[in-house]
């Protein structure tokens, strides 16, 4: 069984100064709590916070957790005239192991295509970054009965020519559009259907131990301390992304209370 994971995105909802108070104090409610251990925890905080909020890791490791630092978005270029954009390369450099590719918010409001996000992972893995790639349908496709189309879809040009060394690790996130942000949620079963779908589509795409052993599955959409539970106990998924429930450290510590 691959080790659980708690993807915290914490997208331009609080200031610098609010992410290291959040941050502190999460981590030091994991500290005290001992009980909690044994999943991978990362923290994806807005762009100007990623130093101070690797900072605060660093000063704070605890045993039995891997807590590691994410960047919310990267250009797929390491060096150049991007004005506004974040290499990956520097990224890596300040202490980042994971990035979120393809966030639904991303494609709506900032038009990322597939191509981009094809390109972004494609940098990612070269500057030894783990892609989060958010793949989800949004409420017409879901009532058109296009929902699994859509997500094999996006699935297949995210990843075209993208390879996968043994070392290399690849998160795919199911995020279902509809559902992010507005109190809705799915059953967890049908995040197990969908997860399965996603599983099956990266099964044509790579060889079996690859999926296995460097690929996870993670679902994302209104998480909280009253389902999480039936979500983790679904076969595919590995683990959760979480959005509003990890802005609240009472809230957040629970989550990581169940999946521990």
């Amino acid at each position: 069984m691959k080790q659980p994971i708690i993807i915290a995105n914490w997208k331009m909802n609080i200031s610098s100064k609010e992410t290291d108070f959040l941050l502190a104090d999460i981590l030091k409610e994991l500290k005290k709590n001992k009980s909690i251990k044994n999943f991978d925890l990362v923290f994806c905080p807005d762009l100007i916070s990623l130093i101070s909020a690797q900072n605060i890791i660093k000063k704070n490791k605890i045993g039995g957790l891997n807590i590691a630092l994410g960047a919310q978005n990267c250009f797929w270029e390491e060096r150049g005239s991007y004005t506004g954009e974040t290499s990956p390369l520097f990224l890596k450099q300040i202490g980042c192991q994971y990035v979120l590719v393809g966030h639904s918010e991303r494609r709506e409001y900032l038009g990322e295509t597939s191509e981009m996000i094809n390109k972004k992972i494609k940098i990612a893995l070269n500057n030894d970054l783990t892609p989060i790639v958010c793949v989800g349908e949004t409420f017409t496709e879901r009532q058109s009965g296009a929902r699994d189309y859509k997500i094999m879809e996006q699935v297949g040009q995210a990843l075209d020519g993208v390879k996968l060394k043994v070392h290399q690790k690849l998160i795919l996130a199911y995020e279902p559009v509809w559902v992010s942000g507005s109190g809705q949620t799915i059953l967890a079963d049908e995040a197990e259907y969908v997860n399965r779908v996603i599983k099956q589509k990266m099964i044509d795409l790579y060889p079996l131990p690859i999926v296995r052993n460097n690929i996870n599955f993670v679902y994302g959409g209104n998480i909280n301390h009253n389902n999480i539970k039936k979500f983790l106990e679904q076969d595919t998924i590995d683990g959760i992304l979480v959005g509003a429930a990890s802005l609240n450290p009472t809230e957040f510590i629970r989550l990581c209370r169940i999946i521990s």
